[in-house]
């Protein structure tokens, strides 16, 4: 099958590059940006004697021409203007931005005014573990993102038994590159080596993602009290979930039972690190508990099960495909 990256520059479009060149069902006939005129070879250098495509200026009439489906690596509210075209065009979409994860209301409340109403009415969230057959039947996918991915799957499985009205508190740590290519004074190099900081506490837009995804999944509304942090590492993703539960429970039981059939998901007898998952689509989960208290520690590749990697997942099962086809599962260890 025929696909199309488009917003190639970026990290995310980098890595979905890497995957979907050894990729045994998807060739890449379409590569993208906002200007094009030259070879992806000279915009990502280390794809020299690996792959010599032209990149195109965006252009979704030619996709239609040359491809079945198409990701989107490309900023909120620019992303929703290329899918609403594509998709009208009959070119299943894969949308890695945050236009088609949250519900109208607060999409508009945190991001902007909704250009593509219509589709969003329509759109599946790609997180395979909970919404596996929707994402097999739809002709769009909003991949989650990289926090709310790594929090979900950690929390999920526990909503049941947390205590009705209590909080729930979850810290999450980033690698520098789930900033995005564009250099900001809290990436400067000088600014984050041998350093670690939180942003945007309480405030932070996954924060409604999450929250939202929790209510339509398990019919049950929370605080999530979300705090991110920047550190000082390339790629990975580190989550701890804290929470009260209303019984005692065997918390190894629940986790286990609830991800037996998953292929990506790996649950751990010791608390996870962000080297076993980094170049990879698992996520790792370890879960413990004094009393009431409840901690859950989850760990994936912002990049790869946080973006991309999850993006050809939910490729896969649009397609027809097995989930696990060409998809990353040796870690980049040491």
């Amino acid at each position: 099958m025929n696909v199309a990256i488009i917003g190639a520059s970026g990290y995310t479009g980098l890595e979905l590059i890497k995957i979907l060149i050894n990729h045994p069902k998807f060739d890449i006939t379409y590569i993208a940006n906002s200007t094009g005129n030259e070879n992806v070879q000279d915009l990502h250098p280390c794809l020299k004697n690996v792959l010599n495509v032209d990149v195109q200026k965006a252009d979704a009439k030619e996709v239609s021409k040359v491809a079945d489906l198409a990701f989107l690596a490309l900023p909120h509210k620019t992303s929703m203007f290329f899918a609403k075209e594509l998709l009208d065009l009959n070119v299943k979409v894969v949308d890695l931005s945050a236009d088609y994860r949250l519900e109208l209301e607060a999409y508009e409340k945190h991001y902007c005014p909704h250009e593509d109403k219509e589709h969003l009415n329509g759109a599946v969230y790609g997180l395979p573990e909970y919404y596996k057959e929707s994402i097999k039947n739809t002709n769009l996918v909003a991949n989650p993102g990289c926090y709310p991915t790594a929090s979900l799957l950690a929390l999920l499985p526990f909503i049941d038994y947390i205590e009705s009205g209590s909080q729930i508190f979850i810290d999450a740590k980033s690698g520098v590159s789930g900033a995005g290519k564009k250099l900001s004074e809290v990436s400067h190099f000088a600014n984050l080596n041998e350093n670690i900081h939180a942003y945007n506490p309480f405030k932070h837009r996954h924060m409604p993602e999450i929250e939202e995804k929790v209510k339509l999944l398990k019919e049950k509304e929370f605080q999530i009290n979300f705090v991110p942090h920047l550190i000082p590492v390339t790629r990975g993703m580190l989550v701890s979930v804290f929470a009260t539960l209303k019984e005692d429970i065997d918390v190894q039981k629940v986790l286990e039972e609830s991800y037996q059939n998953s292929k990506f998901i790996r649950i751990r007898e010791n608390v996870v690190d962000i080297k076993s998952t980094a170049g990879t689509n698992f996520c790792d989960i370890f879960v413990a508990k004094n009393g009431k208290a409840l901690f859950v520690n989850s760990s994936i590749d912002n990049l790869l099960r946080g973006a991309s990697s999850q993006a050809v997942v939910n490729a896969n099962l649009m397609c027809g495909f097995e989930e696990d086809e060409g998809i990353p599962k040796i870690a980049y260890v040491p």
